[in-house]
Protein backbone atom coordinates (compact mmCIF):
# COMPACT_ATOMS: atom_id res chain seq x y z
CA UNK A 1 0.00 0.00 0.00
CA UNK A 2 1.58 3.40 -1.18
CA UNK A 3 1.01 6.64 -3.02
CA UNK A 4 2.65 8.02 -5.72
CA UNK A 5 4.60 11.17 -4.14
CA UNK A 6 5.67 9.08 -1.11
CA UNK A 7 9.46 8.84 -2.03
CA UNK A 8 9.61 5.71 0.05
CA UNK A 9 6.95 4.19 -1.79
CA UNK A 10 9.54 4.91 -4.87
CA UNK A 11 11.84 3.15 -2.96
CA UNK A 12 10.06 -0.18 -2.42
CA UNK A 13 8.69 0.08 -6.07
CA UNK A 14 12.33 0.16 -7.47
CA UNK A 15 13.83 -2.66 -5.23
CA UNK A 16 11.34 -4.41 -6.20
CA UNK A 17 12.12 -3.66 -10.00
CA UNK A 18 15.77 -4.63 -9.35
CA UNK A 19 14.97 -7.84 -8.12
CA UNK A 20 12.54 -8.10 -11.02
CA UNK A 21 9.28 -9.28 -8.41
CA UNK A 22 5.71 -9.33 -10.01
CA UNK A 23 3.52 -7.27 -7.32
CA UNK A 24 0.11 -5.88 -7.00
CA UNK A 25 -0.17 -2.38 -5.45
CA UNK A 26 -2.87 -0.32 -3.54
CA UNK A 27 -2.96 3.12 -4.09
CA UNK A 28 -3.80 5.45 -0.96
CA UNK A 29 -4.56 8.76 0.82
CA UNK A 30 -1.16 10.94 0.90
CA UNK A 31 -2.82 12.04 4.00
CA UNK A 32 -4.95 10.22 7.29
CA UNK A 33 -7.22 8.45 6.87
CA UNK A 34 -6.71 5.12 5.24
CA UNK A 35 -9.17 3.27 5.84
CA UNK A 36 -7.25 0.13 3.57
CA UNK A 37 -4.91 -0.12 6.48
CA UNK A 38 -6.51 0.95 9.41
CA UNK A 39 -9.91 -0.57 9.01
CA UNK A 40 -9.32 -3.56 6.46
CA UNK A 41 -5.94 -4.82 8.29
CA UNK A 42 -6.54 -3.34 11.37
CA UNK A 43 -3.07 -1.83 11.56
CA UNK A 44 -2.52 1.60 13.07
CA UNK A 45 1.34 2.18 12.00
CA UNK A 46 0.59 5.41 9.82
CA UNK A 47 4.04 5.32 7.61
CA UNK A 48 4.01 4.10 4.01
CA UNK A 49 4.43 1.57 2.27
CA UNK A 50 3.16 -1.21 3.73
CA UNK A 51 4.23 -4.37 2.21
CA UNK A 52 2.45 -7.89 2.08
CA UNK A 53 3.72 -11.27 0.98
CA UNK A 54 0.94 -13.72 1.91
CA UNK A 55 -0.13 -13.12 5.57
CA UNK A 56 3.08 -11.57 6.42
CA UNK A 57 2.84 -7.32 6.99
CA UNK A 58 5.89 -5.51 6.55
CA UNK A 59 5.81 -1.77 7.72
CA UNK A 60 9.49 -0.28 8.01
CA UNK A 61 11.29 0.13 4.32
CA UNK A 62 15.40 -1.28 5.85
CA UNK A 63 12.82 -4.45 6.81
CA UNK A 64 11.04 -4.64 3.66
CA UNK A 65 14.27 -4.49 1.94
CA UNK A 66 16.10 -7.05 3.52
CA UNK A 67 13.19 -9.42 3.51
CA UNK A 68 13.05 -9.23 -0.21
CA UNK A 69 16.18 -10.54 -0.47
CA UNK A 70 15.51 -13.15 1.87
CA UNK A 71 12.12 -14.44 0.77
CA UNK A 72 13.36 -13.91 -3.16
CA UNK A 73 16.87 -15.26 -3.67
CA UNK A 74 19.03 -14.80 -6.59
CA UNK A 75 19.33 -18.54 -6.20
CA UNK A 76 15.57 -18.60 -7.08
CA UNK A 77 16.29 -16.65 -10.38
CA UNK A 78 15.62 -12.89 -8.88
CA UNK A 79 17.62 -9.80 -8.71
CA UNK A 80 20.08 -8.79 -5.82
CA UNK A 81 20.33 -5.81 -3.97
CA UNK A 82 23.87 -6.81 -3.05
CA UNK A 83 25.69 -7.77 -6.05
CA UNK A 84 29.27 -8.87 -6.19
CA UNK A 85 32.18 -6.19 -6.12
CA UNK A 86 33.90 -6.30 -9.59
CA UNK A 87 37.18 -5.78 -8.38
CA UNK A 88 37.10 -8.10 -4.85
CA UNK A 89 34.41 -10.91 -6.51
CA UNK A 90 32.69 -10.48 -3.30
CA UNK A 91 30.03 -9.02 -1.64
CA UNK A 92 30.36 -6.26 1.43
CA UNK A 93 26.72 -6.75 2.66
CA UNK A 94 27.32 -4.63 5.71
CA UNK A 95 28.59 -1.89 4.46
CA UNK A 96 26.12 -1.28 1.96
CA UNK A 97 23.55 -1.33 4.63
CA UNK A 98 25.78 0.99 6.97
CA UNK A 99 25.85 3.73 3.69
CA UNK A 100 22.17 3.11 3.13
CA UNK A 101 21.19 3.60 6.54
CA UNK A 102 23.20 7.31 6.39
CA UNK A 103 20.93 8.49 4.04
CA UNK A 104 18.36 7.57 5.07
CA UNK A 105 19.09 8.71 8.55
CA UNK A 106 21.14 11.93 8.00
CA UNK A 107 20.64 12.77 4.15
CA UNK A 108 16.99 12.38 3.71
CA UNK A 109 15.96 14.85 6.79
CA UNK A 110 17.55 17.40 5.00
CA UNK A 111 16.15 17.03 1.64
CA UNK A 112 13.07 16.82 3.07
CA UNK A 113 13.59 20.57 4.09
CA UNK A 114 14.49 21.91 0.74
CA UNK A 115 10.59 21.11 -0.23
CA UNK A 116 8.65 23.93 -0.36
CA UNK A 117 6.46 23.91 2.60
CA UNK A 118 5.01 27.37 2.53
CA UNK A 119 3.13 26.04 -0.69
CA UNK A 120 1.66 23.18 0.73
CA UNK A 121 -1.61 22.69 1.51
CA UNK A 122 -3.09 23.12 4.95
CA UNK A 123 -4.25 20.25 5.65
CA UNK A 124 -1.03 18.31 4.32
CA UNK A 125 0.52 20.38 6.69
CA UNK A 126 -1.71 19.49 9.69
CA UNK A 127 -1.68 15.76 8.92
CA UNK A 128 2.54 16.07 8.84
CA UNK A 129 2.11 17.50 12.27
CA UNK A 130 0.32 15.52 13.36
CA UNK A 131 3.20 12.76 12.21
CA UNK A 132 5.82 14.71 13.93
CA UNK A 133 4.11 15.46 17.14
CA UNK A 134 4.39 19.36 16.39
CA UNK A 135 2.91 22.12 14.68
CA UNK A 136 5.13 22.56 11.94
CA UNK A 137 7.00 25.41 11.00
CA UNK A 138 6.99 26.43 7.66
CA UNK A 139 8.37 29.83 7.86
CA UNK A 140 11.07 28.53 10.41
CA UNK A 141 12.01 25.29 7.90
CA UNK A 142 11.79 28.35 4.88
CA UNK A 143 14.70 29.79 6.91
CA UNK A 144 16.76 26.69 7.16
CA UNK A 145 17.25 26.08 3.89
CA UNK A 146 19.93 27.66 2.57
CA UNK A 147 22.04 25.79 5.39
CA UNK A 148 20.27 22.58 4.18
CA UNK A 149 21.11 23.43 0.46
CA UNK A 150 25.15 24.00 1.81
CA UNK A 151 24.56 20.25 4.04
CA UNK A 152 23.28 18.70 0.72
CA UNK A 153 25.94 20.17 -1.69
CA UNK A 154 28.27 18.90 0.59
CA UNK A 155 26.82 15.18 0.26
CA UNK A 156 26.73 15.63 -3.77
CA UNK A 157 30.51 16.59 -3.28
CA UNK A 158 31.59 13.11 -1.18
CA UNK A 159 29.48 11.36 -4.29
CA UNK A 160 31.17 13.14 -6.80
CA UNK A 161 34.97 12.17 -5.00
CA UNK A 162 33.22 8.01 -4.63
CA UNK A 163 32.42 8.13 -8.44
CA UNK A 164 35.59 9.24 -9.56
CA UNK A 165 37.17 6.10 -10.50
CA UNK A 166 34.84 5.95 -13.63
CA UNK A 167 32.85 3.08 -11.55
CA UNK A 168 29.61 2.89 -12.84
CA UNK A 169 27.50 2.10 -9.09
CA UNK A 170 28.67 3.70 -6.16
CA UNK A 171 30.07 0.30 -4.33
CA UNK A 172 31.85 -0.87 -7.57
CA UNK A 173 29.53 -3.40 -7.89
CA UNK A 174 28.31 -5.68 -10.95
CA UNK A 175 24.91 -3.98 -10.96
CA UNK A 176 23.12 -1.60 -8.49
CA UNK A 177 22.86 -2.41 -5.19
CA UNK A 178 20.93 -1.32 -2.28
CA UNK A 179 23.52 2.18 -1.77
CA UNK A 180 22.26 2.89 -5.21
CA UNK A 181 18.99 3.07 -5.09
CA UNK A 182 18.46 4.40 -1.40
CA UNK A 183 20.89 7.54 -2.46
CA UNK A 184 18.83 7.76 -5.91
CA UNK A 185 15.19 7.98 -4.53
CA UNK A 186 16.47 10.86 -2.34
CA UNK A 187 17.84 12.51 -4.85
CA UNK A 188 15.35 12.46 -7.08
CA UNK A 189 12.44 13.39 -4.80
CA UNK A 190 14.43 16.95 -3.96
CA UNK A 191 15.41 17.25 -7.21
CA UNK A 192 11.74 16.54 -8.81
CA UNK A 193 9.59 18.29 -5.77
CA UNK A 194 12.49 20.44 -4.43
CA UNK A 195 12.35 24.36 -4.20
CA UNK A 196 14.98 26.01 -7.05
CA UNK A 197 17.57 26.62 -4.92
CA UNK A 198 17.50 22.95 -4.44
CA UNK A 199 17.83 22.07 -8.00
CA UNK A 200 19.90 24.21 -8.78
CA UNK A 201 22.34 22.43 -6.83
CA UNK A 202 22.39 19.71 -9.13
CA UNK A 203 24.54 21.11 -12.02
CA UNK A 204 26.40 19.07 -14.65
CA UNK A 205 29.40 21.09 -14.16
CA UNK A 206 30.12 21.03 -11.06
CA UNK A 207 28.82 17.16 -10.63
CA UNK A 208 29.21 15.46 -13.86
CA UNK A 209 29.63 12.11 -11.98
CA UNK A 210 27.07 12.37 -9.87
CA UNK A 211 24.06 13.73 -12.64
CA UNK A 212 25.69 11.10 -14.89
CA UNK A 213 25.61 8.15 -12.53
CA UNK A 214 21.38 9.29 -11.71
CA UNK A 215 20.80 9.26 -15.60
CA UNK A 216 22.24 5.49 -15.72
CA UNK A 217 20.15 4.38 -12.41
CA UNK A 218 17.18 5.94 -13.87
CA UNK A 219 17.99 4.54 -17.17
CA UNK A 220 18.91 0.90 -15.42
CA UNK A 221 15.42 1.17 -13.82
CA UNK A 222 13.32 2.01 -17.04
CA UNK A 223 14.92 -1.09 -19.16
CA UNK A 224 14.13 -3.48 -15.87
CA UNK A 225 10.45 -2.10 -15.79
CA UNK A 226 10.11 -2.68 -19.82
CA UNK A 227 11.23 -6.33 -19.07
CA UNK A 228 8.55 -7.12 -16.61
CA UNK A 229 4.80 -6.60 -16.33
CA UNK A 230 3.22 -3.47 -14.90
CA UNK A 231 2.23 -3.95 -11.00
CA UNK A 232 -1.54 -4.19 -11.07
CA UNK A 233 -3.77 -1.91 -9.34
CA UNK A 234 -6.10 -3.60 -6.67
CA UNK A 235 -8.69 -1.99 -4.25
CA UNK A 236 -7.77 -2.46 -0.84
CA UNK A 237 -10.79 -4.72 -0.29
CA UNK A 238 -9.07 -7.06 -2.39
CA UNK A 239 -5.98 -6.79 -1.14
CA UNK A 240 -7.28 -7.43 2.79
CA UNK A 241 -9.24 -10.25 1.47
CA UNK A 242 -6.21 -11.97 0.18
CA UNK A 243 -3.89 -10.70 2.81
CA UNK A 244 -6.03 -12.21 5.39
CA UNK A 245 -6.96 -15.61 3.72
CA UNK A 246 -3.37 -16.33 3.05
CA UNK A 247 -0.83 -17.86 4.87
CA UNK A 248 2.37 -16.86 7.00
CA UNK A 249 5.68 -18.08 7.31
CA UNK A 250 6.63 -20.18 9.80
CA UNK A 251 7.28 -18.13 13.29
CA UNK A 252 10.88 -19.95 13.44
CA UNK A 253 12.46 -18.74 10.22
CA UNK A 254 14.21 -15.36 11.48
CA UNK A 255 13.92 -16.96 14.97
CA UNK A 256 14.05 -15.36 18.33
CA UNK A 257 17.17 -13.80 19.70
CA UNK A 258 16.73 -14.38 23.62
CA UNK A 259 19.68 -12.01 24.25
CA UNK A 260 18.16 -8.92 22.56
CA UNK A 261 15.25 -10.05 24.16
CA UNK A 262 16.30 -10.32 27.52
CA UNK A 263 18.18 -6.22 27.01
CA UNK A 264 14.49 -5.13 26.23
CA UNK A 265 12.47 -7.01 28.57
CA UNK A 266 10.90 -9.25 26.15
CA UNK A 267 9.79 -13.22 26.12
CA UNK A 268 9.06 -15.29 23.38
CA UNK A 269 5.03 -14.76 22.49
CA UNK A 270 4.77 -11.24 24.21
CA UNK A 271 2.43 -8.64 22.41
CA UNK A 272 4.75 -5.76 21.23
CA UNK A 273 4.28 -2.17 19.40
CA UNK A 274 7.01 -0.72 17.38
CA UNK A 275 7.32 2.88 16.51
CA UNK A 276 9.85 4.60 14.55
CA UNK A 277 13.13 5.51 16.52
CA UNK A 278 13.87 8.61 14.13
CA UNK A 279 10.98 10.79 14.05
CA UNK A 280 7.52 10.16 13.53
CA UNK A 281 4.56 9.30 15.68
CA UNK A 282 1.92 6.97 15.44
Amino acid sequence: MRYNASPYSVKIDNLLTLKRIPYQKVNVSPVLPRPEITDLLGLTYRRIPVLAIGNDVYCDTSLIASTLERRFPPSNGYGTIFPKSKSAGSTNTGAIKIFAKHYESNVFPIAANLLPWEAFPKPFIQDRSLLLGAPIDTKAMGARQGQSATILASQLALLEEQLNDARTWLFDSESPSLADITVHFILSWVRKAGINSAKALFDATQFPKTLSWLADISNHLEGERGNMPAPQAITGDLAAESIVSSTHEPYDVVGFDVQEAGRLGFNLFDRVQVAPDDSGML
